[in-house]
């Protein structure tokens, strides 16, 4: 398994993973449910972590127009987990970006359907 080294440490050797571990600890210590954790875990779940992160940006990289611009943007990874239903999990933390102004146009027109809507209401409620 030594073989699949990834990144290098200070000295220049080379490491299995090349996440930081001890970032890594402290997310899965922040977890009520844990109390330790064992040394093989974290390196599998680091190494988890960096094929995961590598396949997300793989395929937002070729299903997106990064490959035309050869560049991986953020409208490319919210594309992805916005369309498939592999990393649909996703969409809640990559949402697609919008301008502030189509964001305001979008709160005021739905306010003025909500008062469309009440009004509508408070009338058939007055006739009975």
């Amino acid at each position: 398994m030594a073989d699949v080294a990834v990144g290098k440490d200070k000295c220049g050797e080379q490491r299995l993973v090349s996440l930081p571990l001890s970032r890594i600890r402290v997310i899965m210590k922040s977890s009520p449910e844990v109390s330790s954790i064992n040394q093989e875990a974290l390196v599998l779940t680091a190494k988890a972590t960096e094929l995961f992160v590598q396949y997300l940006a793989t395929y937002s990289y070729r299903h997106g127009s990064g490959r035309e611009k050869k560049a991986l943007t953020y409208s490319d990874l919210a594309n992805t987990a916005a369309e498939s239903d592999t990393f649909q999990f996703l969409a809640d933390i990559l949402p697609k970006k919008i301008l502030a102004s189509k964001y305001l146009k979008m709160l005021k027109e739905k306010k003025e359907a909500d008062e469309d809507g009440d009004d509508g209401s408070d009338d058939d409620e007055a006739e009975s």
